[in-house]
This record gives structure tokens, C-alpha cells and sequence, in this order.
């Protein structure tokens, strides 16, 4: 078995961290995360400033994404704006419980839902 669904992904990669690649590179923040099927990039979705898993997709044409909250499941295909089924991938399925949404704690501005537009 390759570990290689019908859609690309990649079920023994695990993510890339427990929090957005890029917004932790640069000390950002983030409202919710996404992960890449194809390879496991963590990224922050579009209710998010950056917007980075939508930029992931676009960059590297990895279309599909699952949540990477606690507590949800689906999985997301910007190709076609669905939901879409996918297969259990590898651990951990969510970020840290104990982490705060928006996150990460300390880096949330206190005004953040002003932020959102």
C-alpha cells in the first residue's frame, strides 16, 4: 500500500507543526488551521489575516485540505469549493486542545474580531 488516496493525499505524512507555517515564521496569528492532504502543510484559513493554506493550494496545486481543529473533520476542495470525503491521515489529527482559537495564545491581538473583514 502506498498510503496514497484517490485524491492525492497522503495519509502517512504528518503535519508540518501544530500551527501555521508562515504565521509562525514571522510571529502572526492565525483564527483557524487547515492542513494539506498532499503534504501535511499547516496553514491558516480564510477567516484568518494571512489567508496562508488558500496561498499553499494555489502556490503548489494541492488543492484538498482538512481541518485541523479539534473536534472537526472534513475535508475541503478549493477546485471545486466543496466539501469533499477523505481518509483518516496521519497523527496528530488537531492542533494542540489546550491551544486557544484564534492562536496562538500571547499573539492574538485583543481587537481581532475588528481585524476580520
Amino acid at each position: 500500500m502506498t498510503g496514497i488516496d484517490s485524491h492525492g493525499s497522503d495519509m502517512t505524512v504528518p503535519p508540518s507543526g501544530t500551527g501555521c507555517v508562515e504565521c509562525e515564521a514571522v510571529g502572526g496569528w492565525w483564527v483557524h488551521l487547515r492542513r494539506c492532504v498532499e503534504c501535511g502543510h499547516i496553514g491558516c484559513c480564510d477567516s484568518s489575516p494571512a489567508k496562508h493554506a488558500t496561498a499553499h493550494a494555489a502556490a503548489t496545486g494541492h488543492p484538498i485540505i482538512q481541518s485541523f481543529e479539534p473536534g472537526e473533520d472534513w475535508f475541503w476542495d478549493y477546485r471545486t469549493s466543496a466539501t469533499v470525503t477523505g481518509q483518516v491521515l496521519a497523527p496528530p489529527a488537531h492542533r494542540p486542545v489546550d491551544e486557544t482559537a484564534p492562536g496562538p495564545r500571547g499573539r492574538v491581538p485583543a481587537n481581532w474580531r475588528d481585524l476580520m473583514g
